[in-house]
């Protein structure tokens, strides 16, 4: 339980998370990752090698304590947190593991005269009160998901019915399930996880849906990245008739019904949650803005069907950037994209829908660029690859 006492301790704490959070996150992964073998695979290593993945707890960690008192200003990092944990399988015996760890991390990291035991007892208290918390409303997705349509529980086999390359970086993969029935629909915007056995370790992994939802199969559109483990294999390793294990779709990162101009501003792999949303909003009726950003026309994925798409439908205008273009590419912009590029493109900024999605770089700029052209930031709507950050540093 929760106490008044317990609430000033983790508000008396803030200053020190604000100057060393990230050592205390990256002590507290340090402990758990070395010590439980079990919830490795629910970590990206290379996340954990960049120090995103410790900064985002620790920015987690930060927001929990200075809201204590009031849970409902946290915004939607709680859905985040949940659809993340949803989508790698995060299970109620993981929490206690995370618990013991974070304790044990908050002791040695700020040292017995600071950890006392009644700081350390406020944060078991409030650390039991997130995980209820979390694992109650994780529960409520796992059920749902296995009560709809073609949904399910845990984890499902399908087979890659097709692998089909998008450009010098991005393969897709069609995924059939295995047992031949229906799939459940996802919302366009949402990613699946999935399990790999890579080498003799498991692994798992997001990936955003790239087809729009047929109750049939998925599509997902992998970009290779750079020594990345999980790419890698699926990229030379994962072929047709292969069998993978696939937990059910979700996310938030959805595109939102409304009859507003649209606007989908996206840089490299970032386009494919925005190939569904398309199509919905095609759908729809809406009039959509597309603009795409890449270093060159031999990795923009997807682009003979967008362009095929807007000979059908009017509605659609779509612009193109390219930072670095081959000879012969044929781009609406070069460089990298700019406010007046965005105001040229762009309908009204006070009657528009905005999604975002590409590096964090990109999506700092994109960010503040609609802000300065006069997108409500309640209209603007973008999520991260990988863990969470801030976008206004």
């Amino acid at each position: 339980m929760l106490s008044q006492q317990h609430r000033d301790i983790i508000k008396a704490t803030v200053p020190l998370l604000e100057t060393g959070g990230e050592a205390l996150t990256k002590h507290f992964y340090g402990i758990m990752l070395n010590e439980f073998p079990q919830v490795r695979p629910l970590f990206n290593q290379a996340h954990q090698a960049s120090g995103d993945q410790p900064r985002a707890l620790a920015n987690g960690v930060l927001m929990y304590a200075k809201h204590i008192d009031r849970l409902d200003a946290l915004g939607p990092l709680v859905g985040q947190i949940v659809h993340k944990h949803v989508s790698l399988q995060v299970l109620p015996e993981h929490y206690p593991i995370v618990g013991s760890c974070l304790l044990r991390a908050i002791r040695e990291v700020l040292g017995a005269e600071i950890a006392t035991d009644a700081v350390i007892e406020a944060w078991a208290a409030a650390y039991g009160q997130l995980a209820d918390l979390l694992i109650g409303a994780e529960e409520a997705v796992y059920a749902e998901h296995a009560a709809a349509d073609g949904g399910w529980r845990g984890e499902r086999a399908f087979r890659v019915a097709r692998k089909e390359r998008e450009s010098e970086e991005i393969t897709s993969f069609y995924l059939v399930p295995a047992d031949g029935k229906p799939v459940l629909r996802h919302q366009p915007g949402e990613y699946i996880g999935i399990r790999l056995n890579i080498g003799g370790d498991e692994m798992r992994r997001n990936y955003s849906l790239s087809a729009a939802p047929n109750g049939i199969d998925y599509r997902i559109s992998v970009k290779r990245e750079a020594g990345g483990k999980v790419s890698g294999h699926l990229h030379d390793a994962v072929n047709e008739g292969d069998v993978l294990a696939l937990y059910p779709p979700t996310g938030d990162f959805k595109l939102k019904d409304g009859d507003r101009p649209l606007a989908l501003i996206t840089a490299g792999v970032g386009i494919t949650p925005t190939l569904p949303m398309l199509e919905a909003a095609l759908a729809g009726g809406r009039e959509v803005h597309f603009i795409h950003c890449a270093r060159h026309g031999g990795v923009h994925a997807f682009r003979d069907w967008v362009d095929a798409l807007a000979e059908r439908h009017p509605a659609l205008k779509r612009f193109y950037c390219y930072s670095e273009p081959r000879r012969g590419d044929q781009a609406h912009g070069e460089g990298f994209l700019t406010r007046e590029q965005l105001r040229d493109w762009l309908p009204d900024p006070a009657v528009l829908d905005a999604y975002f999605l590409g590096p964090k770089p990109f999506m700092a700029l994109v960010k503040k660029h609609l802000a300065a052209l006069g997108v409500p930031a309640e209209r603007t709507h973008y999520e991260f690859f990988g863990p969470a950050a801030a976008l206004d540093a």
